[in-house]
């Protein structure tokens, strides 16, 4: 009697959900459940990707560390469906170092739960046996701390669910997970790695609003592009607000690098950014600037 009850009060919800929606005077979201399957296999040749979160005690990379993780492998194929998601990996990581109460506000992970804990990277290990592309949504972030955890992540294939598809172009004016989740219809208790993990290949198994292409398959696209990072090496310092106006970042060289302002562009651009340059920022011979490819075993590096 309890189920059916339950059944019909969810039926109720639904018709008051879509009466509202109907009347265009409202928008309704769902919470998310997450889903084990979304599309039934009838490809032999289906691939492995592992989507994965991490939550630290800040966001330095050489000075913070991790305390959370969250691995979630699932299926796709090259046109960008998604299949079966696998079971997920989650654990706790002992910091060795205080948490701080700004990190406990945000992520409600406390001294307490991670005390003694630590990742086991033989099951990180065995994750990524049959994975050929690491997914996170702002992987500039967490592929530097997963990289410092275990070097097996600087062989893999990486991409970025926040940076490697046009969520602007798209006209989503944020790129940021629960916004995401707010235009697709749903909503969930983000800032713990696993629940963050499963909301992301939910996004992903969606259409974009404007190209009606799988999010999927916009992500591998931009994943297999080559892009360059050229830097401006010895370009006059007051053309630096100019540089900065059009996406170039300041490197310091403290890491044996170059010090100075450099961008990311792609393959085909570099010609066009190179006469940029030339005609607008040196008013000299720039000579010929240091670059070097970036494919997805590269990108979002601290190798680079």
């Amino acid at each position: 009697m309890n189920n059916n009850n339950n059944i019909s009060d969810q039926n109720t919800l639904e018709s008051m959900a879509r009466q509202l929606e109907d009347s265009g005077d409202y928008r309704v979201i769902k919470r998310f459940t997450p889903v084990e399957q979304y599309h039934q296999c009838t490809d032999e040749n289906i691939k492995r990707a592992v989507y994965l979160d991490v939550e630290t005690t800040g966001l330095d990379t050489d000075s913070d560390k991790i305390i959370e993780l969250a691995m979630v492998p699932f299926e796709f194929d090259s046109s960008g469906r998604i299949f079966r998601v696998l079971p997920a990996y989650n654990a706790f990581q002992d910091p060795g170092i205080p948490i701080p109460e700004e990190i406990t506000r945000i992520t409600g992970i406390n001294d307490d739960m991670v005390a003694g804990q630590s990742i086991d990277i033989e099951q990180v290990t065995a994750l990524l046996a049959d994975t050929v592309l690491v997914i996170a949504h702002n992987a500039r972030f967490d592929r530097p701390f997963m990289e410092n955890l275990y070097d097996g992540f600087q062989d893999m294939w990486w991409a970025c669910s926040m940076a490697d598809i046009d969520w602007r172009g798209q006209g989503i004016e944020s790129s940021k997970l629960e916004y995401l989740a707010y235009k697709y219809g749903f909503f969930y208790e983000g800032h713990r790695a696993t629940i963050d993990c499963l909301a992301g290949i939910h996004v992903l198994s969606k259409t974009l609003p404007l190209t009606a292409e799988l999010a999927m398959k916009h992500l591998l696209e931009s994943a297999r592009r080559t892009d360059y990072r050229l830097w401006a090496v010895n370009s006059p310092f007051d053309m630096k607000e100019q540089l900065k106006s059009r996406g170039y970042r300041w490197s310091s060289g403290d890491d044996g690098g170059y010090k100075a302002w450099y961008i990311d562009i792609p393959e085909q651009e570099l010609d066009n950014e190179l006469d940029y340059l030339q005609k607008e920022i040196y008013s000299r011979p720039m000579g010929d600037l240091p670059k070097k490819k970036i494919n997805a075993q590269l990108r979002y590096s601290v190798r680079l």
